[in-house]
Parts: structure tokens; sequence; C-alpha cells
């Protein structure tokens, strides 16, 4: 007997180029707040730090706030996608899940990933990553622990970062976030 049920494909298209910059957004079953306490944070930015080194990739910007994460990366070979994230997210599941006493609970939906297409697309994107934890509540100014920007001011300057700002504004970017 056939079933009358329609299947419904929830995973965005992917698309696969070798040395690209890749926008990632993934985040949390159900949007559940799994990345709290801050150790948690902390434990996915070691596993995304330890996954870049395994896979070559340049990590170039994050956010890590309570349920998703964002990550702009210098992707070397393409295919080596879902491969990285998929290890970011059972490494990081696996660990937080041991701290809570959990077995097998699953934490991670999903992510999208967007090619960075120019100079433009990339600071749209780098200043969206910087400016999401003013954007959830989670900050009032753009320094923020779990966060790339206060690196970035680091090496660029604050004023390089507030022209970025000014050059390229936020667009907004809720469509991310509800095709997980």
């Amino acid at each position: 007997m056939r079933s009358n049920k329609l299947k419904i494909n929830n995973r965005p298209k992917h698309i696969y180029e070798d040395n690209s910059i890749y926008f990632f957004s993934v985040r949390t079953l159900d949007k559940q707040w799994f990345l709290r306490p801050d150790e948690y944070k902390q434990l996915l930015l070691d596993k995304i730090k330890d996954k870049k080194k395994k896979y070559n990739f340049n990590l170039l910007a994050y956010v890590i706030l309570n349920n998703h994460y964002h990550l702009l990366v210098k992707v070397g070979i393409s295919k080596n996608i879902a491969k990285f994230i998929g290890e970011i997210n059972g490494s990081s599941a696996k660990a937080i899940n041991d701290l809570d006493c959990v077995i097998d609970r699953k934490i991670w939906w999903s992510y999208y990933d967007h090619i960075i297409r120019n100079e433009k697309d990339f600071y749209k994107h780098l200043n969206y990553i910087h400016q999401n934890p003013i954007k959830h509540g989670l900050s009032k100014n753009l320094s923020c622990r779990f966060s790339s920007y206060d690196s970035w001011c680091r090496k660029r300057g604050k004023e390089y970062m507030d022209d970025s700002f000014e050059k390229y504004p936020i667009v907004d970017f809720m469509i991310f976030n509800d095709e997980l």
C-alpha cells in the first residue's frame, strides 16, 4: 500500500566550490539552548578550531550563541564541508551530552551554507556575524566573548571595523535561520 504522506526535504541544497569562502549558519534542534552555560560555547569553539586545522580550512570569523553558530570559512577542498560541519556537530554533541549525563541526545538540526560572491557579500556576512549577539540580546555591544569581533579589531583596528559597518550595512538575514 502506498503512503499518502508527502516527502518533505528540509535540508537546503549545498553547492561545492573549491578555494572559496563560505558562510555557515548552524542551529540546534528546535532552537533549544543547548549551548548554555558558556563552558559549552567554549567547548564548541575548541571543536571548531580543531576541525579547521584537520581540514586545513581558514576560520575568518565566528559567533557562537545559545542555540546556533555562524562561521565564515575559507575552504580549500569543498567536498570536505559536510564532514567538517558533521565532525564539529558530532564531537560537540557527544561532549555536551557527556557533561549533561545524557545518552545519544540529538543537539544539532542542520546547516545552511552560502558561497561568498564578492567583497560586498563578504563584509555583509562578516558584519552580520559580529552583530549577531546584539541582535539576540546576548550583548549590548559588538565585543562578545564568543565572537571574532575583538580579534578583527586587534588585527585591523576598530576604525576599520566601524568603516566596514558603515560601508556594508547589515541586511536582514532571517531567511537563513528560517531555511534551517
